[in-house]
């Protein structure tokens, strides 16, 4: 019962960010009540202004990134956004080229500040207007974003001494590497390989 309590009041939302936004939705989509809204870069600060002023999304619980390599726009931005009483939740995706930078979140929810800053700590997609935008993982000065597809498996060897390790750190086999093969996504997963 809740589940379509859940949806309904969610889909009350989606008019109002219709009307603010316009041809700044790019595609809606609905599955199992979660509601994702892919916007043009230009309607990002709009679309945060109207969820938190507006709708009252008074929480952002996470910004993730997706790198879909070889793509253009290459990289994806994620807002998850929810109420205070958690009834409502909204997913806000927006593509970004290599050369675009996104409008901080920052003004609009505090916890957007150490999202931001591992997005591109680890991926390298700059936010603008970002109070404090420098790595918060990785070291000040270290050249690659290792979550991005083209960063090897193998790792990169680093010439910082004393910080973490010096050597490479390999990533190949790992927990949470997928496995190479052409195979569909759930075949590619970690947990399909045979358990040793």
């Amino acid at each position: 019962m809740s589940a379509v309590k859940e949806n309904v009041v969610a889909t009350s939302d989606i008019p109002a960010l219709r009307k603010a936004l316009g041809e700044g939705i790019l595609s809606e989509v609905e599955f199992r009540g979660e509601h994702t809204l892919l916007l043009s870069l230009s309607a990002l600060t709009e679309a945060f202004k109207t969820c938190k002023e507006t709708l009252n999304y008074e929480l952002l619980l996470d910004v993730s990134s997706v790198d879909h390599f070889g793509e253009d726009p290459r990289f994806e931005v994620l807002y998850e956004l929810a109420s205070l009483d958690d009834s409502r939740h909204l997913r806000l995706k927006v593509k970004v080229s290599e050369d675009e930078s996104v409008p901080s979140a920052v003004g609009f929810w505090k916890a957007a500040d150490w999202h931001e800053r591992e997005v591109w700590d680890m991926m390298g997609i700059p936010f603008s207007d970002h109070p404090n935008l420098k790595r918060i993982l990785m070291w000040e000065g270290y050249p690659y974003y290792p979550l991005r597809k083209d960063f090897p498996l193998a790792g990169r060897p680093t010439n910082m001494p004393d910080v973490a390790s010096t050597g490479i750190a390999p990533l190949e086999g790992g927990p949470f590497v997928t496995c190479p093969t052409t195979a569909d996504n759930a075949r590619r997963e970690p947990r399909a390989r045979p358990q040793q």
